[in-house]
C-alpha cells in the first residue's frame, strides 16, 4: 500500500521573495509564516468572458485543526498576468482568507479580455508566492468560435488509486475548461481491502471531518497540477456528502435534521476547497449550483444539479432491510423529479438559445440502460440515475422535442466506467431513434485500476442496443467541439496502483449537430 505523507516544503528561502510586486500584499494581523502556506495549491474556475474565480487556502499544516492558522482573517495579494513569467501583470488586488471558511480565498476576477489565457498567483504576507495557475476566459457572447476543448472528470476515491490521470490531463494542450461532474472526495472511513492509500480519520460527519478529508485529497500533487493547468467548472454528486443522498434524505435514514446538519457541513467544506463563485455556495439559503457557460455562439453548457432537488430513490433507504429492498417493487409516479420544478424551467428556457451545440453537463446516466449482469434474465433498472426517474427523463426529452434540438450532447459520470451511447426519442425503448449523444466519463481512481470490463459484464452490450462502448478503465474524456462536429476522445491509463501509469486513447467518437448517434472515428 502506497502512503502519501505530508511533506513540508521547509522554511522559504529569501531568494523566492525577490522580484515580486510589493504593493499587492497586506494582512489584517501580523502573521509570520515559517513554512509554505500554499500546501493545497491554487485553482481557477467558473470562467466568464471577462474573468474567472481564483482560489487558494492558507494552510501551513493542513493536517491539524484550522491548518495551523490563527483564528483571524488574513489578507493576501493576487496577480493576474498575460504571460507565465508575470512580466505583464494586468490586474492585481487583495483577497481575504476568511478564518470562518478555513482561511480559503475566493477572488472573482473581472475586467480581463475575452477568450485568451491568463496566469495567476497569490502572495501571502511577507510576499510569499503561491504556485502559478493558468485559466482561459470564455469567448464574448455570440462570438464566432472555431473550436473549444473541454475535459470531463470525476469520481476520485483517494483510497482506490493514484491520480495518474490528472497528471496526464495537466499536460493536455489548449484546454478551455475542465468539467468536474462530482465525487471530488469520498466520505468513507478507512477500508481494509483493495486500497492503495488510506483515508485519514473516520467517516466524515462534521465540518472538521470534511475539512480534513478535502485537505488530504488536495495535497495530491497530480490533482494540484490539473487544477493549475485550466479552469475547472465544478459540480458535485453524492460522495461529497453521503452515498446516494437525495434532496433532504441521507442513505442511512434517521432524523432529517441530523442529515441536514451533515449536509450543511459537507457543502461548507466543498465551497471552502473549490473555485466557485459565492452565489453557488450550496449551504446558504437562496443559492444554487445549476448555472450556464456560453462559449460564444459555439456551445451553451448547462451545468445541472441532480442531487439537491431530486425525489428519494425508490426501494432504498437505511430503514429498509435487505429482504425488504429485494422484494420492493418501485412505482414510478409523474411527480417524481430529478431536477426540481425551478431547475426544469431554467433548463427549458436555456435550451431556447441558438447555439451550434448544447451541452447538458450533469452527474448520472441518462440514457436507457439495462444493468443486468451476465447470467441474469430480467432487465435491471438503476434507481440512482435517470432510469429510476422515468417521468423526469421524459420531461427532458419533451424539452428537446419542443425546441427541435438535435444538437444536444449529455455528459455524465458516476458509474466508474466509460460508456458511450445515446438517449432515444422514446427513453423506454432503447431501439428507438437517437435523440442526444451521451458520453459518460469513467473515474479518475474509483473502483481501482480495472480492465476492459467487469467480469460479470461481458455481454451487457447485447442488452443495450443504444450503447456503443462500455469499458472499465480509469481516465477522462476530452471533447473537441467545432461548429460541425463534436469529437470525444476516451483517454485511459493502464494502471493506477503505482506511479508511472501510461496514457492511451482507447477510442474516438464523433457526433454531428443533426446526427446525434455517436459514430466511431
Amino acid at each position: 500500500m502506497i502512503q502519501h505523507p505530508f511533506a513540508r516544503r521547509g522554511i522559504l528561502a529569501s531568494g523566492l521573495l525577490l522580484g515580486l510586486s510589493a504593493g499587492a500584499v497586506g494582512a489584517s494581523v501580523r502573521h509570520t509564516f515559517r513554512t509554505d502556506p500554499f500546501t493545497l495549491g491554487v485553482a481557477a474556475g467558473d470562467p466568464a468572458p471577462d474573468g474567472f474565480v481564483i482560489w487558494t487556502r492558507l494552510a501551513p499544516n493542513p493536517l491539524v485543526q484550522d491548518g495551523d492558522m490563527p483564528a483571524v482573517d488574513v489578507v493576501v495579494g493576487w496577480e493576474v498576468a498575460s504571460d507565465p513569467q508575470f512580466r505583464q501583470v494586468v490586474q492585481r488586488g487583495e483577497g481575504r482568507a476568511i478564518a470562518a471558511l478555513a482561511h480559503s480565498v475566493h477572488v472573482e476576477v473581472e475586467g480581463l479580455l475575452a477568450h485568451r489565457p491568463y496566469w495567476y498567483r497569490f502572495l501571502a504576507p511577507g510576499n510569499i508566492p503561491s504556485p502559478a495557475g493558468r485559466a482561459r476566459t470564455l469567448p464574448a457572447p455570440d462570438a464566432p468560435v472555431r473550436q473549444a476543448r473541454i475535459a470531463s472528470v470525476g469520481c476520485q476515491d483517494y483510497e482506490r488509486g493514484l491520480y495518474t490521470a490528472y497528471r496526464h490531463l495537466s499536460a493536455e494542450p489548449d484546454i478551455d475548461a475542465v468539467f468536474h461532474y462530482g465525487d471530488y472526495i469520498y466520505e468513507f472511513g478507512p477500508r481494509e481491502n483493495g486500497v492503495v492509500r488510506r483515508h485519514w480519520g473516520g467517516e466524515t460527519m462534521t465540518l472538521s471531518d470534511y475539512r480534513l478529508r478535502y485537505a488530504q485529497y488536495k495535497l495530491d500533487p497530480d490533482l494540484q497540477a490539473a487544477h493549475a493547468s485550466a479552469a475547472f467548472i465544478m459540480s458535485f454528486d453524492d460522495h461529497e456528502v453521503d452515498d446516494n443522498w437525495a434532496g433532504p434524505y441521507g442513505k442511512d435514514g434517521g432524523p432529517l435534521g441530523l442529515f441536514a446538519a451533515r449536509k450543511r457541513a459537507a457543502f461548507q467544506a466543498w465551497y471552502e476547497h473549490v473555485p466557485v463563485r459565492a452565489n453557488t455556495r450550496p449551504d446558504l439559503p437562496g443559492s444554487h449550483c445549476f448555472r450556464r457557460f456560453d462559449f460564444g455562439a459555439l456551445m451553451r453548457m448547462h451545468v445541472l444539479d441532480t442531487r439537491s432537488y431530486r425525489s428519494r430513490q425508490l426501494c432504498e433507504g437505511g430503514e429498509m432491510t435487505g429482504e425488504e429492498r429485494a422484494a420492493c417493487l418501485p412505482v414510478y409516479t409523474p411527480e417524481r423529479t430529478m431536477l426540481g420544478a425551478e431547475q426544469e424551467r431554467w433548463l427549458g428556457e436555456g435550451l431556447r438559445q441558438d447555439a451550434s451545440w448544447h451541452f447538458a453537463a450533469q452527474q448520472v446516466l441518462m440514457m436507457p440502460y439495462d444493468a443486468r449482469k451476465d447470467g441474469e434474465t430480467l432487465p435491471q433498472r438503476g434507481t440512482d440515475n435517470w432510469n429510476g426517474y422515468p417521468h423526469a427523463r421524459q420531461r427532458f426529452v419533451d424539452m428537446l422535442k419542443h425546441h427541435g434540438k438535435t444538437n444536444v450532447v449529455i455528459g455524465s459520470g458516476d458509474m466508474h466506467q466509460n460508456v458511450v451511447g445515446h438517449l432515444t426519442v422514446d427513453p423506454e425503448d432503447a431501439t428507438s431513434a437517437p435523440l442526444a449523444a451521451e458520453f459518460l466519463a469513467t473515474s479518475i481512481s474509483s473502483s481501482g485500476t480495472g480492465g476492459a470490463h467487469y467480469p460479470k459484464e461481458l455481454h451487457v452490450l447485447d442488452n443495450n442496443p443504444n450503447v456503443s462502448l462500455l469499458n472499465n478503465q480509469r481516465g477522462y474524456h476530452l471533447y473537441t467541439v467545432t461548429p460541425n462536429m463534436w469529437e470525444t476522445e476516451i483517454k485511459v491509463v493502464d494502471q493506477i496502483d503505482r506511479v508511472g501509469g501510461r496514457l492511451s486513447t482507447l477510442a474516438r467518437f464523433c457526433v454531428g449537430p443533426a446526427r446525434p448517434k455517436p459514430e466511431p472515428l
